[in-house]
């Protein structure tokens, strides 16, 4: 379990579905997680299937959102790059789960988790198409970033206080 601590089941009611957003549990859920991030973040981009995995995982909150027959329809993970600057990453929501309010609902959750560990700043490398996102929950662009996949970012930070 992450240092961040447990993360506690949001239920977020839109329209007729309900979402549960959490970190995974079992080994299964691992492999679904690991398997989700990589088809929502990689696969689209037609790269190798090589695992999202950095030296931060083990000492990062990884959370899903699942639908409710438990199919997970998003993902994020939150690290402390220090004592007061948290980052989000690998965070996506299925295309057809957009627009639903779970992608603002995992990045409350994020931000809520980071305050709680002394967090006074969030930052994030956004995808071109997410910028505007991100801008509607309160981040600002500081600058261009080019991802480890040579796929064109920019950088976010929003203050946490």
């Amino acid at each position: 379990m992450s240092s961040l601590g447990r993360p506690r089941i949001i239920k977020i009611i839109k329209l007729t579905e309900s979402y549960k957003i959490r970190s995974p549990l079992t080994k299964k859920e691992w492999e679904n997680y690991n398997s989700f991030r990589w088809n929502i973040l990689r696969k689209p981009l037609k790269l190798s299937h090589i695992p999202l995995k950095d030296n931060l995982e083990d000492i990062s909150l990884h959370l899903m959102g699942i639908d409710n027959k438990n199919n997970i329809v998003s993902c994020g993970r939150l690290h402390m790059n220090s004592s007061t600057e948290a980052q989000i990453r690998y965070m996506g929501v299925s295309r057809e789960h957009r627009r639903r309010g779970i992608g603002k609902a995992m990045i409350n959750e994020l931000e809520s988790k980071a305050l709680l560990q002394g967090a006074k700043k969030m930052v994030l490398n956004a995808r071109s198409e997410a910028i505007i996102f991100y801008a509607s929950l309160g981040y600002l662009e500081t600058g261009p970033y080019e991802s480890d996949i040579k796929i064109p970012h920019s950088s976010m930070e929003k203050s946490l206080n």
